[in-house]
């Protein structure tokens, strides 16, 4: 009885410093940013660690060119390979957490959570 009591208060405390790391982790991702191009980079798009769209960058010379349905497929192709980008960052750092660990489902996870 007196292992099983260690061994559950072993499990306690190794799970608050879980806790602490994790939120450690949490406030790393936050800060994280990653970029997106697309048109070789006549299109940029930077997304926060929390989803966000911080920043667009396009090349004047495409306003010039008149087809606005080509720019509006930059803007989502560079938005969308900014947010995979970011998704991966976001999966590194918790497996630093983690120890490395692939858990399944972690990803969507950290999109649920807004992440």
């Amino acid at each position: 009885m007196l292992k099983e009591f260690a061994a559950m208060a072993s499990m306690l405390k190794q799970a608050q410093g879980m806790s602490g790391k994790l939120q450690e982790a949490r406030e790393r991702i936050g800060n994280l940013r990653c970029e997106g191009q697309a048109g070789a980079g006549m299109v940029t798009v930077e997304v926060s660690g929390q989803m966000k769209v911080v920043n667009c960058r396009i090349d004047p010379a495409l306003f010039q060119s008149g087809d606005r349905e080509m720019v509006e497929d930059l803007i989502c192709s560079a938005t969308n390979q900014a947010l995979e980008k970011i998704r991966e960052a976001q999966v590194k750092e918790m497996q630093s957490v983690t120890g490395g660990l692939n858990i399944p489902g972690l990803s969507d996870a950290l999109t649920g959570m807004g992440m």
